[in-house]
């Protein structure tokens, strides 16, 4: 048996036993029919990013989950990856080239996509380096990226079967512009932020007559782009002008007084402006009414030649000017200051701007209704189920896709465009010439597909799709998706509709929702708050496993979770506890272990049936997904019943070389610690690992060794039972030595009286280690108080009483003189406090939580008098 070091370094031996994991293969999987597939495909992390605590918490989860399926007999399959995250990698290029003094246009499309590529090599690995740091047991092996071959036939494979359904479409549309970026993007890249503005009154006169609608605008520079005004069709106040015509102020154009129900007649004057080009409800509202659409901005933001005189303005600079003009010529009748969300590109914090643009599109409507009814059947589970909410509810309001996107990095469009006919030829692979009229002038779409348009094939693009491969036939549907609350609409739908679509089947079974790592005041991690926290600092402080632990511990599924310095210490108190307990059980150890007939004691069978019972309440735990749960039964375990119990129970029998049952007690304490490491093993790799290589030398490895189970012969509620009041009166005599400030040193006759035989019983036989629990000189056992004093200091537990004779606990004359001064110490402070209550002056100047307060400490030192003269009673018989 190898000897195990006096502390646990993890520097050390996390290196060591991850390279051992890696040449060993145990990482690795291969289709094992005669294996239950398990699967899991890792969100993949961005090639711009490093390791942080959401990434921390996110690839905990999953290897927990998979090296528990790994240990419980699945063909438990991991596979990493990286997203090539189109607009995020294609700012950091054009920022490194920026720094250069260059610019896309300098080096030209081919240029910048090769810059990129090499940014990839570069950055691309880091974050999933970092990911093997935390203990991360993925397939190595398979690590897969959103542009590679495989993934990049999917997409192409994708594009064209939709375009071929009729399901991708080009057409004109208001989609979300970043001036900044210069791109479309999404919905849910759109971070809405409270933002100090102005609501801006202004009156459109009406044509033919002295009446002026107003209405009010937080974006005046959009209205050179009006082509209505709208109010409700059933608001009374406008009836008499629907189908007339008002002046658009400063253009002095006749635009149209429409009713529409859009407008809410509740709010403000119940007027609103109509500018279809560059507001998605106005747009809809155009649609429905046949308006006109006027852009009037620039890609960058400035106002284009139909802007007329404002032409070439930035758009803030414009507003500025037309507020100005309105001003001047009396139509901005005052302005508001307002706070209102504004929308912002979550990668750059520039402001959106709705703006109409011929995109490429998705039809949503008829691939929404199978990834609605998949979850409504429970196919795709979500856990917590609260989320399945949030999933339906996008689902229910969902629009067109746009996914198309003005970048150079990313899946080119595979569209071309014929210049002699117009026709728009889709196909995977790159045409010679037009599908329709043969020409060679053709040319390819410039645009790419949105990022989360390929991340939406990654359950079936990463293992082998459009291939049949045996890892489709295999492991489709995987098993379980572990994501957090925030990218349900981004990326867990896509990836729904597009199983169901493509595969005909769902992509997983069940979604495991984490929710956000905050830090101890509750604020999101930030630069501009400054109160980040480097997983790999952390690592390289308290080693992997007491993060992993910190992380997955008081944390329910769903649920944002704090990060407590406090409880990172806590879990490298645990890890040391662990190792030095095992440390304390191999120094016990015999060199060869006998087979011999063991006598197993009470206290042997009582740990047996609890670690029992954990392995069934444990293996509960993770199949529902309470992780947090599961881990904190076997920290409590290990903690609370084996080392603080357990091992202080067993220690005479250990010390006692002629003990019978000493061999049971060893072969107990080896075989209770392996089994608890064994469940431990998902939540801390490394420590469990090399305590499991020391401890033990039949199996190879902690990670594929069995899982503990359930065994029906070491259900031994009974000895529970029995222990159970061991431990109830061990707890009792603390309490009382504790109370009357016995040193643990000090040795007392302790006797249990009980007229249950069976309670003698359990309290005969647990002598050896009752005595040492209770801090006892002598145990005695008797069914009445024959022998003891009138003054011995009892305490009542089950069906028995015990009883300390004072004398022996306690000097009486000295702690009679102690109590007599602390009786005179609480009479003095309830006097003062029942002299500030009475004093008028104090109770009607004060605060009532000052009053309150007061009462509350008068009450405390009345309690405290009662148990001081009740004590002293006794010791004066």
């Amino acid at each position: 048996m190898k000897e195990l070091a006096k502390n646990f370094d993890p520097a050390i031996v996390e290196e060591k036993l991850y390279e051992r994991w890696m040449e060993k293969k145990y990482f690795h999987t291969e289709v094992d029919k005669s294996k239950k597939p398990f699967c899991i495909v890792m969100p993949p992390p961005n090639i711009t990013g490093q390791l942080h605590m959401g990434h921390a918490l996110d690839n905990t989860m999953q290897d927990i989950l998979i090296r528990w399926k790994r240990m419980a007999g699945f063909n438990a399959l991991w596979i990493p990856g990286i997203d090539h995250a189109s607009i995020s990698t294609e700012l950091k290029v054009v920022q490194k080239m920026a720094s250069e003094g260059l610019t896309k246009d300098d080096v030209g499309r081919d240029g910048f996509l090769e810059r990129a590529w090499d940014w990839k090599e570069e950055y691309g690995g880091i974050i999933l380096n970092q990911l093997r740091k935390l203990g991360c047991s993925c397939d190595w092996d398979r690590v897969r990226f959103t542009m590679d071959e495989g993934c990049s036939d999917a997409v192409l494979e994708v594009f064209c079967r939709l375009y071929e359904k009729g399901y991708i479409y080009r057409g004109e549309k208001i989609i979300n512009w970043c001036p900044e970026c210069q791109t479309t993007i999404s919905d849910a890249e759109v971070n809405h932020v409270d933002t100090a503005g102005h609501f801006y009154h202004i009156d459109y006169p009406v044509v033919g007559s002295d009446e002026k609608l107003r209405l009010a605008t937080t974006r005046p520079e959009t209205m050179i782009g009006d082509t209505a005004v709208a109010v409700h069709p059933e608001d009374e106040r406008y009836q008499h002008l629907i189908g007339k015509m008002c002046v658009l102020p400063l253009i002095n154009k006749e635009i149209p007084i429409i009713a529409d129900e859009y407008v809410d007649r509740e709010f403000g004057t119940g007027v609103v402006k109509i500018t279809p080009a560059h507001d998605p409800n106005d747009f809809e509202v155009g649609l429905r009414h046949d308006l006109p659409r006027i852009c009037v901005m620039n890609d960058d933001g400035t106002m284009n030649e139909l802007a007329g005189e404002y032409a070439g303005m930035d758009r803030y600079e414009c507003r500025k000017a037309i507020v100005a003009k309105l001003k001047e010529e009396g139509y901005l009748i005052r302005i508001e200051d307002i706070t209102h969300a504004v929308g912002c590109h979550e990668r750059c914090n520039i402001a959106i701007e709705p703006m109409i643009k011929l995109q490429w599109f998705v039809k949503m409507e008829e691939m929404a209704k199978p990834a609605m009814e998949v979850y409504e059947n429970q196919k795709v589970r979500f856990v917590p189920d609260r989320f399945g909410k949030v999933y339906m509810h996008w689902l229910e309001n969902i629009r067109d896709w746009c996914i198309s996107r003005q970048l150079w990095w990313g899946h080119r469009i595979p569209a071309y465009y014929c210049a002699d006919c117009g026709h728009i030829t889709v196909d995977k692979n790159t045409p010679h010439k037009c599908e329709k009229c043969g020409s060679t002038n053709i040319k390819q779409d410039e645009d790419t597909l949105d990022t989360w348009f390929s991340s939406a094939l990654w359950p079936f693009s990463t293992l082998g799709w459009p291939e049949n491969t045996e890892e489709m036939q295999h492991f489709y549907p995987t098993s379980t998706l572990v994501t957090g609350y925030d990218i349900i609409f981004f990326w867990v739908i896509r990836m729904v509709f597009s199983g169901l679509e493509q595969i005909g089947e769902i992509p997983f079974h069940d979604v495991l929702i984490h929710g956000l790592i905050r830090d101890d005041q509750g604020r999101k991690f930030s630069k501009s708050l400054g109160n980040g926290i480097d997983p790999l600092e952390v690592i390289a402080n308290y080693g992997a496993d007491p993060l992993r632990l910190m992380l997955i511990t008081g944390n329910a599924p769903g649920n944002d979770m704090r990060f407590y310095w406090e409880r990172l210490d806590n879990c490298r108190n645990f890890s040391n506890k662990i190792w030095n307990a095992t440390r304390f059980v191999m120094m016990n150890l015999d060199e060869k272990e006998e087979t011999k007939l063991l006598m197993l004691t009470s206290a042997d069978k009582w740990i047996l049936s609890k670690v029992n019972t954990l392995a069934k309440d444990v293996t509960d735990n993770m199949e529902h997904y309470d992780l947090g749960l599961a881990a904190q039964k076997v920290y409590d375990f290990l903690w609370d019943e084996f080392c603080d119990w357990y091992i202080e129970m067993v220690k005479p029998r250990l010390y006692n070389k002629e003990d019978q049952t000493r061999e049971a007690a060893l072969w107990t304490l080896k075989t209770v610690l392996i089994n608890a490491l064994k469940m431990l093993h998902p939540f801390m790799p490394y420590i469990t690992e090399e305590l499991f290589m020391h401890i033990q030398d039949t199996e190879e490895s902690i990670m594929i060794s069995e899982w503990p189970v359930y065994k029906e012969e070491w259900n031994y509620k009974e000895n529970e039972m029995e222990i159970d009041a061991i431990k109830e009166a061990v707890r009792n005599i603390r309490n009382i030595r504790a109370e009357m400030n016995v040193a643990p040193s000090k040795k007392v006759q302790v006797f249990v009286v009980s007229e249950n035989e069976e309670v003698r019983h359990i309290f005969e036989h647990s002598k050896v280690f009752f005595k040492t629990l209770g801090h006892a000189s002598e145990v005695v056992v008797q069914s009445d108080r024959n022998g003891i004093g009138d003054d011995a200091v009892s305490v009542v537990i089950s069906d028995a009483t015990i009883y300390m004779p004072l004398a022996e606990l306690v000097d009486i004359s000295k702690e009679i003189e102690r109590l007599e001064k602390e009786r005179d110490k609480m009479m003095s402070e309830i006097q003062r406090v029942d002299k500030k209550l009475a004093n008028q002056g104090f109770v009607a100047k004060a605060p009532q939580s000052l009053i309150d307060e007061e009462k509350a400490k008068g009450e405390k030192y009345k309690a405290i008098l009662a148990q001081v003269e009740e004590r002293l009673a006794q010791m004066k018989k």
